[in-house]
């Protein structure tokens, strides 16, 4: 599934990324991106250290 390469690209990085920055790193649709964040974030495996961008837990 998409969620765990987005949790990659986002560990990855090592710093706070936006969606279209995870889209570009993961090499994956920006919509499915925000469908895969969605799901992270009712797992409560990501969270916005600042507005628009995210880090893994």
């Amino acid at each position: 599934m998409s969620a765990e390469k987005v949790l990659a690209a986002m560990k990855a990085a090592g710093e706070p990324m936006s969606a279209g920055q995870i889209a570009e790193a993961a090499g994956i649709d920006r919509k499915e991106v925000d469908k895969a964040m969605k799901v992270l974030k009712n797992e409560e495996k990501i969270v916005s250290p600042k507005r628009c961008y995210w880090e893994p837990k």
